[in-house]
């Protein structure tokens, strides 16, 4: 974009209401969890968590932006968010904006490489759904990879979600290829009233307090916890503060949590499916990259309580420099990193992390602690990767032509794996396995240049100390090969496993820092995207503060980008806070069912006889094969009156009765 083309507003056009809205200005990060809702005078703006196309508006231009100058420190999908934005709602020519890329390839986390013959190999993947505001604000432009235009990559990408519903019919696995009983999550009602514990405990009061210190050793043995750990890689000594805003940020996708159906996924793998394509248009739009680049510091200027980038110091293969920023130039930094360090192997070699238990000179960890260095606002570091063991997790590309291993990937698939259409459906987790190990078979090809007979598989496990079950070796001790013959152990096709190595190249990936955004923090830990007094600066990624939203996520890291960009500039313009499934009452009675094993909860009689036969009958949720005919279906409330009844004579008396009640409050009330 050239200053030519920054839109021009007339005078006396709307000059009255842009002179006002400016006078007014724009909470750019609105939090809808300390929010009371309602419609007044007080309310110019939408609703904190409004979606949809009202907040899709497109904001004037600030003065002076065609004058400016954005420097992104890593191409990661924050760093290509945030010239996306600068772009498109800044305003900003786009031949201002230059990255500084630590790689020789854009793209950071989200990778994907390699050929048929010396094995694919994508370091992780990402389970997606569809309230992603931002990051689907973002696709919703970028031409598609594959059909014309003016199709974008959100077009393509529903053709193929909406054309083929994502589902498990085999998530669990025991005794070595058993389909597990998964139907339902397994908690009592002890374990129940955990969950319901922490959903109503504040943030503010789940500092450094680990999943094992919250909940019961039964919770952590349950089915919903081996869906939950496994599908989103927690441990039992990460944060129970980041489980808890998952619970809230993702409560609508409960009743899918067993067999997938709530997950939507790309046609490829995340490189060519989200990076391609937005690099492709950013450098069509003019944005200038210097791979090879590593930022070393961020040079600032202190006055009062303000503080002002005035350099940044790069170091690269033609040597260190030192790169001027001007007081009105902005500088947008990924934080930490999650693929940091990693440490590769093959089918021959066991992956081999640096010695040291401290991160390497990468830009990632290293730019962050000199930062942090300068000043508390900057957060502290140390507590995300200061702990290896805590942190890492290693995957598995496994490259297959066919063998017996593809002969029992189509029994455990909902559809032929060569067919085009979801395989797999999402991980199959091994609940028997030492080292709880995983696997996945996405869409295929998982690469466009990927051959007709050649199919490509994902593992992973979380247990990265204990010896496997058949070979009896922690994960990362492991060769490529030695992985491959755990799985096929799991899969019951250890008699074939000679067959299916001769098949098949794998690709290992250790990574130290893969769940460093989940280690246990208090506040303080993560700074904020603009860290109090900067002035010039913006924070990305998954280690940056935000309201409510979680980590882990493409979103997570789209939305800080967008809150950086909209923040520095001065745009009048919010960014809508998560989806607001957690209040739908419709959400919240369907997972209130589902988490008590789909059966029916306490209240639910009355609900029936309330609303049975009235306009609003659908938001009660239906059990197991049960019609809407039979929601007035008489007995349930009885049932459930009676079982009051007999609660109170069992005590004896009505005092008695609430006091049973008032211990229940309290345990709700509770605080650790």
């Amino acid at each position: 974009m050239a200053s030519s083309d920054i839109p021009k507003i007339p005078s006396s056009k709307l000059q009255a209401h842009v002179d006002a809205l400016e006078a007014q200005g724009v909470g750019v990060t609105p939090d809808a969890s300390s929010q009371h809702l309602h419609n007044g005078t007080d309310t110019p703006l939408p609703p904190a968590d409004l979606h949809g196309a009202y907040v899709n508006n497109r904001p004037l231009p600030t003065e002076g932006v065609a004058d400016r100058r954005a420097w992104i420190v890593g191409s990661g999908i924050a760093g290509l968010s945030a010239a996306f934005f600068l772009i498109r709602d800044g305003h900003m020519p786009a031949g201002n904006i230059t990255f500084l890329e630590e790689q020789e390839i854009e793209g950071g986390s989200l990778d994907g490489a390699g050929n048929a013959e010396d094995g694919y190999i994508v370091r992780g993947g990402r389970e997606m759904e569809m309230t992603y505001q931002n990051f689907w604000d973002v696709f919703s432009e970028i031409p598609a990879l594959e059909l014309p235009e003016p199709f974008t990559v959100l077009d393509e990408y529903r053709i193929v979600n909406d054309a083929d519903k994502n589902w498990s019919k085999a998530r669990l696995l025991e005794k070595q290829g058993q389909i597990k009983d998964f139907s339902t999550m397994g908690l009592t009602k002890r374990q129940q009233l955990e969950v319901v514990r922490l959903l109503l405990a504040r943030k503010e009061d789940l500092d450094d307090i680990t999943v094992e210190e919250w909940f019961s050793e039964g919770f952590l043995t349950s089915n919903f916890y081996t869906f939950w750990r496994t599908m989103f890689a927690f441990q039992n000594w990460h944060s129970v503060l980041e489980m808890k805003l998952y619970m809230h940020r993702f409560l609508h996708l409960m009743d899918g949590l067993n067999d997938m159906t709530s997950l939507v996924f790309p046609k490829y793998n995340q490189y060519d499916a989200f990076v391609r394509p937005l690099m492709d248009w950013l450098k069509d739009q003019g944005v200038n990259i210097q791979y090879d680049t590593t930022v070393e510091n961020l040079e600032m200027g202190t006055s009062d309580t303000a503080r002002t980038v005035t350099a940044i110091q790069c170091d690269s293969s033609r040597g260190d420099k030192t790169i001027n920023i001007g007081g009105r130039d902005l500088v947008f930094v990924t934080t930490g990193s999650m693929t940091e360090d990693t440490a590769y192997g093959d089918d021959d070699t066991a992956p081999k992390l640096k010695e040291n238990e401290e991160a390497g000179p990468g830009s990632g960890w290293q730019l962050w602690k000199n930062l942090s260095q300068q000043s508390e606002v900057f957060g502290r570091p140390e507590k995300f990767c200061g702990n290896i063991a805590g942190s890492t997790w290693e995957s598995v590309t496994l490259t297959c032509k066919p063998s017996p291993l593809m002969d029992k990937l189509k029994e455990l698939s909902v559809n032929d794996p060569y067919s085009g259409f979801t395989a797999t459906g999402g991980i199959i987790t091994f609940t028997d396995s030492a080292w709880l190990m995983s696997f996945t078979c996405n869409r295929q090809p998982h690469f466009p240049n990927q051959p007709d007979d050649v199919l490509v598989l994902w593992t992973y496990a979380l247990l990265m100390d204990k010896p496997g079950d058949y070979v009896k070796k922690t994960m990362p001790e492991c060769t490529g090969r030695e992985v491959l013959t755990e799985m096929c152990f799991h899969l019951g096709l250890i008699d074939q496993v000679d067959e299916v190595i001769a098949a098949t190249k794998t690709r290992v990936a250790l990574m130290p820092y893969i769940t460093a955004q989940f280690m246990p923090r208090a506040k303080g830990d993560r700074p904020w995207v603009v860290p109090e007094g900067c002035t010039n600066l913006a924070l990305m990624g998954q280690f940056v503060e935000t309201h409510n939203d979680v980590v882990f996520t493409l979103e997570s890291s789209v939305r800080t980008a967008r809150v950086g960009v909209y923040s520095l500039l001065g745009i009048n313009k919010q960014v809508p806070d998560i989806y607001p499934g957690q209040y739908d009452i419709r959400r919240l009675l369907r997972a209130t069912r589902t988490l008590n094993s789909d059966e029916a909860f306490l209240g639910e009689g009355f609900l029936r006889r309330v609303l049975g036969g009235t306009y609003f009958e659908h938001i009660l949720p239906l059990g197991p094969d049960e019609n809407a005919e039979e929601l007035s279906r008489p007995g349930l409330f009885e049932q459930q009156v009676q079982a009051l009844r007999g609660l109170v004579e069992d005590n004896h008396t009505l005092d008695e009765a609430r006091d049973w009640v008032q211990g229940v409050l309290s345990k709700l009330r509770g605080r650790r």
